[in-house]
């Protein structure tokens, strides 16, 4: 066939290559200095801890159910354990409450198809996660701008724009722990504004708590699930789906994450798993699960410590050498930093040039606006920045912008 495009689904034309994914190609040249992929640090991967794990998945009374078929919900003890490590946050569950999927990725993907008809309204913080944006974009939907922080629109206000639209608003999709990409969490206030939000709504709350666990300083605060379960009484009784993964604690090439909601949720998620890949692999979820119950905790005290001296280290290189006019977010933990650069400079244009002149990476901010806005934002990621890579990297940034600010100026 010659003519490719005209047999594709509509959809199809929504589908974007992502920008994180091309710069991650960037790591493999070895004089870039990149601040752009979010990605664990693989020297910090605790491969003893999996080559035993796997050896035990494989032993003789093990081997039969790690390399055969398995049910879609997911290998019952991770089932379990994750039950038990969500219950010390406040999500009291039971297995029957979660599913196993590849990667929290995976999950936003089967939330979209569940949720989403074409020109249906997805709620979502300016900026968002630009994978959740890839995922929910196949379903074909509108968005409109969630500001938890700050004050929402009214219930009616959102849905006019979502009956304009063609549609209905169907879900609010947050972040709430260390953003990516902007760092940033929201407070118990906000959490508790959006839940009265959804209930006056009548739509769910996807909670995205990749970075959950990654707190350096400050005080926790509840994860929506846990604030929605107080209020409601039963899991079961409440509209907040969470989604976990284990792709920042232990690894994220398993590709092992999972969904916490109402069993009805739970019950339409495990037929997708079924129609879609039958189930997640089996010998990966009894290696996860030997490895969490081994050095979990161990390997997040390791986690917590390093990823907290990296991002003092962006951080102090930020307070050093950006020029005046650009401001920072300083957040309290998670993978990034989000760079507000001044109007009129452009994140993409100011890519090409660090790259060319000064070989420093990062990710424009634009794409994580739904709405195109935020062409003067840029991501940065402090998940492999030593003290020496972050203080040169900055100050070539610096240098750099420095000049861009200048020209404008002129």
């Amino acid at each position: 066939m010659s003519n490719w495009d005209a047999r594709y689904a509509t959809r199809a034309n929504r589908m974007r290559a992502s920008e994180i994914r091309e710069l991650l190609k960037l790591l493999d040249q070895p004089d870039i200095i990149s601040f752009a992929g979010g990605i664990p640090d693989p020297a910090l991967f605790p491969a003893d801890a999996f080559r035993k794990a796997y050896e035990r998945a494989l032993a003789d009374d093990q081997a039969s159910a790690a390399l055969q078929y398995s049910v879609s919900e997911g290998y019952a003890p991770l089932r379990e354990w994750i039950a038990a490590n969500l219950a010390d946050v406040g999500i009291v569950c039971g297995i029957d409450n979660i599913v196993i999927t590849s990667g929290s990725q995976q999950a936003l993907d089967y939330l979209g198809k569940l949720f989403l008809s074409p020109s249906d309204t997805a709620l979502v913080t300016s900026p968002t996660y630009l994978g959740a944006l890839q995922a929910f974009n196949a379903y074909e939907p509108e968005y409109d701008r969630l500001l938890p922080d700050q004050g929402n629109m009214t219930p009616a206000a959102y849905r006019d724009a979502a009956a304009n639209a063609g549609g209905q608003p169907k879900f609010a999709y947050v972040n709430p722990d260390f953003s990516n990409p902007a760092g940033e969490t929201l407070d118990r206030a906000a959490r508790e504004k959006l839940l009265d939000l959804a209930d006056e709504m009548n739509i769910p709350v996807i909670e995205d708590g990749a970075y959950q666990a990654l707190r350096y300083d400050g005080e926790p605060v509840p994860p929506i699930l846990a604030l929605d379960i107080e209020r409601k009484g039963d899991i079961d009784e409440t509209r907040t789906i969470y989604c976990g993964t284990f792709s920042k604690t232990l690894s994220p090439g398993l590709r092992l994450g999972w969904v916490c909601a109402a069993k009805p949720v739970i019950r339409k998620l495990v037929l997708m798993k079924q129609a879609a890949d039958l189930h997640s692999p089996t010998i990966n979820q009894m290696a996860m699960y030997h490895a969490a119950v081994d050095i979990y905790e161990k390997q997040i005290e390791l986690l917590r410590a390093t990823y907290g001296r990296r991002r003092d280290n962006v951080l102090g290189a930020l307070e050093k050498y950006m020029p005046e006019g650009v401001r920072w977010t300083k957040p309290e933990g998670g993978m990034f930093i989000w760079v507000t650069l001044p109007e009129g400079i452009d994140g993409a244009a100011l890519l090409a040039r660090a790259i060319e002149t000064e070989r420093v990476a990062f990710v424009p901010g634009q794409a994580f606006h739904a709405d195109g806005s935020g062409t003067n934002t840029i991501r940065l990621s402090f998940s492999l920045a030593s003290e020496e890579m972050a203080d040169t990297g900055i100050a070539r940034l610096g240098r750099l912008l420095r000049k861009v600010m200048a020209e404008s100026a002129s």
